[in-house]
């Protein structure tokens, strides 16, 4: 993978940065880790990893480094399940020995993104071994966290070189393989909602990222089938376009390129399962069924004629007292960082709703265009889930039907970003919609 860091953009005019330098995808790139050491100037690493990860690369990595007397520290982080909490960071950093150069990550998700964190802290380099094209956090410039009880994204350094050797990859778990495209198939809703909030609230957008993001993704579908034979150039395929998303969310300078209302889903079936000591499906997988449900609901909103007395009047009314006490019902003592975000933000504010409706009233078909030419048909989707096994509603995943409403209703919350629920709630229909995932 070749970017030009340079000169501006062709169509947004920016310069679009990331601290990525190289990326190695495919079959035995990760006996190149010695070179790139030696290239990078990277004399004693400190390696991380969990229990998995650990037999899946870490064993072959420390044998590598071995033969070429490279001298290492290392972490194998000792829970059974690792969460991306505070207390797992508090342990990395306590094995971090200050003499170390430099951070190899040997894993996926948690592990690179404490790796992330560390790196930022200690101010050294990072090096990522992936051992699952599971998500698409490699070479985002954020780490995925849980913070007090709330799901945060946290300034951290990514990766400067991502090895993702398919010879490791593709004995990954096939749920962590089904996991990875889950989250490429979530680029349909982010690309679309990225368009959207372009329209009704000005916020930047480039097709140039959209492109990168949209050509990936089309290359991860089309080799689908592949992902269940294990096939290496499926593998690759997610593997890349996991890493491009993340490249995309530093060019962008947002995470917009990559994630939507479809991964704030996911966010807070995780923080109200972390609020209640539940164990969670994989991030990706869960993405996956936010994918299906969003599309859906897509669909549906294809079918609407706004009105204009009913979004004021529906703005007019409604009551933020009530939205906080249900929000701290269903999410417990996470809700708070919620509730405090809109207290700078305003979004339930009348007036500067009034403001979003003119726009959305006076460019509906411009949006309607825009869904029809980024979001599949759920057809499609759910032939595609199908196919590859993916799951389909929130029941397969273990997320009780019940819940779904208010899961889709409090995704607007979760971040300053405007995605489906805050465009139906603007216009009024958030509540009929919410209730709609019921049917899903």
């Amino acid at each position: 993978m070749n970017f030009d860091f340079k000169n501006p953009c062709s169509k947004c005019g920016r310069v679009h940065e990331s601290r990525v330098e190289e990326v190695l995808a495919g079959k035995g790139v990760l006996c190149s880790l010695p070179e790139i050491l030696e290239k990078r100037g990277m004399q004693r690493p400190f390696l991380l990893s969990d229990r998995n990860t650990e037999k899946a690369a870490g064993e072959r990595v420390k044998e590598i480094l071995s033969e070429k007397g490279v001298f290492f520290e290392e972490c194998i982080l000792s829970s059974e399940k690792v969460e991306p909490s505070e207390e797992a960071m508090g342990e990395v950093i306590l094995h971090y020995n200050p003499s170390c150069d430099g951070v190899i990550a040997i894993g996926s998700g948690v592990i690179g993104d404490l790796a992330k964190l560390l790196a930022a802290t200690a101010k050294v380099e990072l090096i990522t071994v992936a051992t699952a094209p599971s998500m698409d956090g490699f070479a985002s410039e954020t780490s995925s966290m849980v913070r007090g009880g709330v799901k945060v994204s946290l300034p951290s350094r990514c990766a400067s070189v991502i090895l993702g050797d398919t010879d490791i990859l593709k004995n990954a778990p096939m749920k962590m393989l089904r996991a990875g495209l889950g989250d490429m198939l979530a680029k349909y809703i982010s690309i679309c909602e990225w368009r959207i909030a372009n329209i009704i609230t000005g916020e930047y957008y480039c097709e140039e990222i959209a492109s990168l993001v949209r050509n990936a993704l089309k290359k991860c579908v089309d080799n689908a089938d592949g992902l269940l034979n294990r096939q290496e150039e499926a593998v690759e395929a997610v593997f890349e376009g996991l890493v491009l998303g993340g490249m995309a969310m530093s060019f962008a300078g947002v995470s917009r390129p990559a994630s939507g209302v479809e991964h704030y889903i996911s966010h807070v079936w995780e923080m109200r399962a972390l609020e209640r000591g539940e164990p969670y499906e994989l991030h990706g997988l869960q993405c996956a069924v936010g994918t299906l449900v969003a599309a859906r609901l897509y669909a549906k909103l294809l079918e609407v004629k706004p009105d204009r007395e009913k979004a004021l009047n529906h703005a007019k009314n409604y009551s933020i007292e009530e939205h906080n006490k249900a929000l701290r019902a269903f999410l417990g003592t996470s809700a708070e960082p919620m509730i405090a975000l809109e207290k700078k933000e305003k979004k339930y504010d009348p007036d500067l709703h009034e403001k979003r409706l003119e726009i959305i009233l006076s460019s509906w078909e411009k949006i309607v265009s825009v869904i029809r030419e980024e979001v599949p048909s759920p057809e499609a989707l759910t032939a595609l889930y199908k196919k590859i096994s993916l799951p389909m509603t929130p029941e397969e995943i273990g997320i009780p039907a019940a819940i779904t409403p208010d899961t889709f209703r409090f995704t607007g919350d979760i971040r300053d970003k405007y995605v489906l629920s805050r465009l139906l709630w603007d216009l009024g229909e958030l509540e009929e919609f919410s209730e709609e995932t019921l049917k899903i």
